[in-house]
């Protein structure tokens, strides 16, 4: 549950990235939306980073070995 969590928030990820990608070719000046989608896709990326930190601790995620 805890992985599929983490997919999701990297999915949101993505698609806020494609929605400041497809505002930046629409060159509209006038729209936030694109400052928007990334302010967005950082937080996410923050939160995501938390995430995995706090699964790392608690033992629901492990890393692989290399």
């Amino acid at each position: 549950m805890f992985k599929l969590v983490m997919a999701a928030v990297f999915l949101f990820i993505l698609f806020s990235l494609g929605v400041a990608f497809f505002s930046f070719i629409k060159k509209d000046k006038n729209s936030d939306k694109m400052l928007k989608a990334l302010t967005v896709r950082i937080a996410l990326s923050i939160g995501l980073i938390i995430l995995m930190m706090v699964g790392s601790q608690f033992g629901l995620i492990s890393p692989h070995g290399i």
